[in-house]
């Protein structure tokens, strides 16, 4: 993962990503800008695709859409911290445990900038 000025999403995630693919529930993993600071993290150093400030991406249903930039996303899942999370940290694991990030695909391809915020555009009703 690297830092970028601006992406282009396309259906199917980010060209040229190993987790590109149309069918895919995982095309893109969002993590909260929120929890890269409280937790002294860099942007992308827990392999997350996009850091998203000002959103409360784990209290996301899935099916909800979200705009960001030119491009509509919808959550799919919450992404549970996995042991690989340790080798960045020891601990980091138990530390990410309920705001590891939100898996996403894109439904709308379009360019993200940096500094783009996220907003609801559909939220999903949680099931009865």
């Amino acid at each position: 993962m690297r830092p970028v000025e601006q992406v282009e999403l396309a259906v199917g995630g980010i060209p040229g990503d190993r987790h590109f693919a149309p069918e895919s529930a995982r095309q893109l993993l969002l993590l909260e800008a929120e929890t890269v600071d409280a937790l002294g993290l860099q942007a992308g150093q827990v392999r997350e695709n996009l850091t998203v400030g000002g959103l409360p991406l784990m209290g996301l249903l899935a099916g909800t859409r979200i705009r960001l930039g030119q491009a509509e996303l919808e959550i799919t899942k919450v992404c549970e911290p996995c042991s690989v999370m340790d080798t960045i940290r020891p601990g980091l694991q138990q530390e990410l445990q309920g705001r590891r990030g939100m898996l996403a695909r894109v439904v709308v391809a379009g360019v993200v900038r940096r500094g783009d915020r996220a907003a609801v555009v559909e939220a999903a009703e949680a099931p009865a």
